[in-house]
This record gives structure tokens, C-alpha cells and sequence, in this order.
């Protein structure tokens, strides 16, 4: 099952997004084994994202043959289980949180990719830099020692109109480009789970994080 989702779902977005942009396909290993993703990766998965950082702790180290994320909210006294440890931290949505994230990958010598996390829906259930705020703190956190961001992460809001949803992806994707425009280190534009990543690829998305899609239904 989970060979044949990897090799599926790979398949699909061989061809690339909506720009024709190669697609990175994050495995979301929340609540997965190591034994299931070492699986994942065996199948051609070349990414693997944690949600939580104990669940990181107990698994790091226990697969081998992929670069690992951090994709969930971060607290600040459990940045330094991950700072300087996994390559991109996709969920900064917060100054405090990239202050701490730079102190901390600095005292290692280490440069710590991040990606902005955006409330693109502007919930107010969900963290994240508000869309109009967004370049000013990636312009912000550039000057940072220890931190290089490379770009920007959304979650959709759920809905069923997929009219807004497109517009929300668009919106993300002017962003990323007026980054990508000011310095070259910006690669990823990620946005799509195992909901809605096909209509996010359509609308300029070029990494997206499944993990039902992959494994199956989480387990609680």
C-alpha cells in the first residue's frame, strides 16, 4: 500500500506544476513507525516531515535516505530539539519563534533553512504571518545570523469552494514570487496535503506534505 501510493502519487507530479516547476513530495509522518517510513523512502520518497517535536525526537536517527522537516507548530523551549537538526523548518509563524530558531542554529555554526508559515485564510484558529505582512518579515529574517528563509508555507482553510481556494493559492504564489524575485535562495512554495494538493500544484505550489495520501488514515 503505502509502495504503491508513493509510487502513484510520484508518477503524477513527475511532470512538474501548473509552471512546470519540479515538485518536492514531503511524506507527513505523523504518528507513522520508522518502519513505515523507512518504507516511504524506499519507494522514492526523498522527504519526510514531524508535526511534533517528541515524535521527531523518538524517530530521528531511526531511518535512513531522507531530509527531514519539521511541519508543525514549534514552541520555543523545543527549538532546540530541532534547530541545526532537520533541513527545513517549514512552520515559522512568529519573530520569537525565528529569534530563537537563529540563536540557537548559530551557537551549533549552523545556518538553519526556514520556510514563512502565512495564515492565508486569516483563521484565527491557525498561527501564521498575515499575507500583507509577509515579505516584510521574510525581508526581516534575512538579515539573520544563523537562519536563511527559502520560503513560504500555507494551509488552506477547509472549504468547499474551490473558486476561493484557487484565489488563496494565487495570492501565496505572488508572494513567493516577489521573494523569489529579491533573492535567489527562495525554492519553495509549500502549500497541499492530501486534501486539496492537486488544486494547490494547479495554482503554482512546488513542494506539498501528505500523509494520509501516502500511509493511509492516521492512526489517532
Amino acid at each position: 500500500m503505502i509502495e504503491e501510493n508513493v509510487r502513484a502519487i510520484l508518477g503524477e507530479i513527475a511532470c512538474g506544476n501548473a509552471f512546470g516547476e519540479k515538485v518536492t513530495l514531503v511524506a507527513a509522518t505523523k504518528t507513522r513507525t520508522a518502519e513505515e517510513i523507512q518504507r516511504a523512502i524506499d519507494a522514492g520518497i526523498t522527504d519526510v516531515g514531524e508535526n511534533r517535536v517528541q515524535e521527531f525526537r523518538e524517530k530521528h536517527g531511526k531511518f535512513t535516505g531522507a531530509r527531514e522537516h519539521f511541519i508543525g507548530r514549534l514552541q520555543l523551549n523545543k527549538v532546540k530539539y530541532i534547530a541545526g537538526k532537520v533541513g527545513l523548518i517549514q512552520s515559522v509563524d512568529r519573530y520569537e519563534l525565528a529569534d530563537e530558531i537563529a540563536r540557537r542554529a548559530a551557537s551549533l555554526g549552523a545556518v538553519q533553512e526556514i520556510l514563512l508559515e502565512v495564515n492565508i485564510g486569516r483563521e484565527e484558529t491557525k498561527g501564521g504571518f498575515a499575507p500583507e505582512e509577509a515579505l516584510a518579515a521574510f525581508s526581516q529574517m534575512k538579515q539573520r545570523a544563523g537562519m536563511m528563509p527559502v520560503g513560504f508555507m500555507a494551509m488552506l482553510p477547509l472549504s468547499e469552494d474551490e473558486a476561493l481556494l484557487g484565489r488563496l493559492c494565487d495570492e501565496m504564489r505572488m508572494l513567493y514570487d516577489d521573494a523569489r524575485a529579491q533573492d535567489a535562495h527562495v525554492r519553495y512554495l509549500s502549500m497541499g496535503m492530501s486534501g486539496d494538493w492537486r488544486l494547490c500544484l494547479g495554482h503554482g505550489a512546488n513542494m506539498i506534505r501528505l500523509g494520509t495520501a501516502i500511509f493511509g488514515e492516521r492512526r489517532l
